[in-house]
């Protein structure tokens, strides 16, 4: 069972699919910014912000929005960490990277980053809208706030497995390959939350399944290897699990992970 924060407020809601919401404190200093069933995270600290993904070109406004609601502007963004690079977490990062604010990436997704549409799939995408038609307006939506028009990036910072990165929030960097090659997680131990991007989500917007899963092979470049990445993210032993699509799963990696791995991968 997932619980969310009763902290929530819609940041300009348009249709169902397509609105943003945002919410404060999911964890200790962390806030949910989500936008066409994607998510991004602010950490908070000292009154600077690490933002971890990036979601569509069109959410900057909701960004906007996020910070101003914790007393914040654009220019208290510190870094941009990316989880990977495929293009509903890469939405805003070009236009960041234009106003200073420094990228931190693993390099095997360098190659995604620069070219977001080049990623492989372990099965051919076209057919998951015939054999999920469900996912049909999560799709949709994401296409609606500019998933087809995502800008590539070549400048940033590479990300290390182990390794504390010297950003707001001090996230430890967790490899956690499969979805893609340069997948990582982030570890905030002191708030007891991991950040796992894709790894493992809530909503796999290829099926519009719930509850803690892998996502679809339609997306999942190593279904098998993303399987065994689980093990990584059980091991931080965090309550707070924060996945990259879907409502944050508060009742612990441990269930999460076990959820996931009995559900498999579509």
């Amino acid at each position: 069972m997932s619980r969310t924060t009763p902290s929530e407020r819609p940041l300009g809601a348009v249709r169902r699919r397509q609105r943003a919401l945002f919410r404060r404190d999911i964890a200790p200093g962390v806030h949910m910014l989500q936008h066409a069933s994607a998510n991004a995270y602010l950490i908070e600290d000292g009154g600077a912000i690490t933002l971890v993904d990036a979601l569509f070109p069109s959410s900057h406004r909701h960004l906007e929005r996020a910070l101003a609601a914790i007393g914040r502007s654009a220019a208290d963004v510190r870094a941009l960490v990316l989880t990977h690079a495929h293009f509903d977490h890469l939405g805003m990062a070009a236009g960041l990277r234009d106003a200073g604010v420094p990228i931190w990436l693993h390099p095997a997704d360098a190659p995604i980053a620069a070219h977001p549409y080049s990623y492989r799939p372990a099965r051919p995408r076209l057919l998951y809208p015939l054999r999920f038609p469900a996912a049909l307006p999560i799709l949709t939506a994401m296409v609606n706030v500019g998933a087809l028009g995502v800008q590539g990036i070549r400048e940033h910072s590479a990300l290390e497995h182990g390794t504390t990165l010297d950003v707001p929030g001090a996230p430890r960097v967790l490899a956690t390959p499969g979805h893609t090659d340069g997948h990582v997680a982030l570890h905030l131990p002191d708030r007891d939350a991991v950040i796992v991007g894709d790894a493992l989500v809530t909503l796999d917007p290829y099926t519009a399944k719930t509850g803690p899963r892998v996502v679809a092979a339609a997306a999942t470049n190593d279904p098998e290897l993303a399987l065994a990445s689980l093990e990584v993210l059980e091991r931080t032993g965090a309550n707070a699990v924060l996945p990259g699509h879907g409502d944050a799963w508060l009742e612990g990696i441990g269930g999460a992970v076990a959820a996931a791995r009995a559900a498999g991968i579509d």
